[in-house]
């Protein structure tokens, strides 16, 4: 078994949002619960959450008494929290200090803290998976890359779509379609996220990061080996963001990327748009993409597996299981295979076969997103913020 710190107590992590339980898909969260079930399974021995507010895990205790185990009841959901009093912007630190070398850390924080505190778990021996994106830079990039490297380490990003079985096949049968032509891209989020996002949208990071990372780390994935990104311009829509924020911030970005056929010379173009000013709907994140090969296409709505479910409280919506399942069977959590919770178990179980049989994980390592893996789409991400900011193509 291995030890786990996460670093950031939000939706995600917890199933909370501001003072109450997040009104998305996400109200149990992914991460706490996913990391319960493990350790009851055997896979992951201590847990630990880092915030900034001891107070603020009141709150969290509580929801995961209320709610977690009225679903669960038999779930153990404590875990050890940092700060253990106070606030502090660093508690992750105190936690570095109590983990064995070796541990786990998981990093689910605003975009521009990630190099930081990677670089710091890094630096401490302990193994780093991080929240899409990685980081905003090349250069923060490929410092890390060289870090994880010389440390021995697994470095590597939270890109839950690799592990939708729907997604693998198509990344499977893109590679049959010879060079790459086209893709389009789009997801979304609705406009209340925005009241989630507060602290940091427009300022710390962009809707391009933190949604466009997906379809990207994708596509960079499929065409692994075969094209390279050439340059990179993005537009941008504003209007409703700016007025519910108080501040400069892009509703919607769509970044236009060139590539090139690595044998054939040949050009092929992708278009990702992503959005937080999406109306509520039958789903909370709209996802889906069209690609065509020189032999082949390929098009898939995520949100959208022809299972609908409808209720007194909650209406019609469209329901995807395949990401996480919450409804309990006979009182258990039964949602292992969901690849929202195989993306955090594929982490952890690599982690500790890089500790015991790291030949045995080098055979397999191209298929993770390891730092390695990843650089065209941190690449990709930081040229279209600087196309955004400068008003001209970026060249790669």
């Amino acid at each position: 078994m291995i030890d786990v710190l996460v670093v950031g107590i939000g939706e995600y992590v917890t199933g909370l949002s501001g003072e109450g339980v997040a009104q998305s898909d996400k109200s149990f969260g992914v991460i706490a619960l996913s990391l319960f079930d493990m350790r009851e399974r055997g896979v992951v021995g201590e847990i630990r959450l880092a915030g900034r507010d001891a107070k603020r895990f009141d709150l969290i205790r509580e929801h995961f008494d209320t709610n977690l185990k009225a679903a669960y009841p038999s779930l153990d959901t404590s875990f050890e929290a940092h700060p253990k009093e106070g606030f502090s912007d660093e508690a992750y630190k105190e936690a570095l200090e109590e983990l064995p070398k070796g541990s786990c850390v998981m990093l689910f924080t605003p975009d521009d803290t990630h190099f930081k505190i990677a670089k710091d778990a890094l630096e401490a021996g302990m193994h780093v998976l991080v929240a899409k994106p990685l980081v905003k830079t090349t250069a923060e990039h490929l410092e890390l890359q060289e870090l994880a490297k010389e440390k021995g380490l697994l470095l590597m990003l939270e890109v839950h779509k690799r592990f939708d079985p729907i997604y693998a096949d198509a990344v499977d049968q893109i590679r049959t379609f010879g060079d790459f032509s086209l893709m389009h891209s789009y997801m979304s989020q609705p406009k209340t996220q925005l009241d989630t996002f507060a602290s940091w949208a427009g300022i710390s990071s962009d809707i391009s990061y933190y949604l466009n990372a997906h379809h990207i780390d994708l596509l960079c994935w499929a065409v692994q080996g075969v094209a390279e990104p050439v340059s990179v311009v993005a537009t941008a829509s504003t209007g409703v963001a700016d007025k519910k924020l108080g501040r400069e911030v892009e509703d919607t970005i769509t970044l236009t990327v060139q590539w090139k056929n690595l044998q054939s010379g040949a050009l092929g173009t992708s278009v990702h748009t992503a959005s937080w000013i999406a109306p509520p709907s039958d789903v909370h994140s709209q996802q889906r993409f069209f690609y065509m090969g020189h032999q082949g296409e390929v098009t898939i709505d995520q949100a959208h597996r022809g299972y609908g479910i409808s209720t007194d409280e909650n209406g019609y919506k469209s329901a995807n299981p395949l990401f996480m399942k919450y409804t309990p069977r006979e009182g258990k959590f039964a949602g292992q295979q969901g690849y929202g919770y195989r993306s955090i178990e594929t982490f952890v179980r690599s982690a500790d076969t890089l500790a015991t049989e790291p030949e045995k994980l080098a055979a397999f390592n191209q298929t993770l997103p390891t730092i390695e893996n990843t650089l065209n789409v941190t690449k990709i991400l930081e040229a279209g913020r600087k196309s955004l900011d400068e008003g001209k193509v970026i060249f790669m």
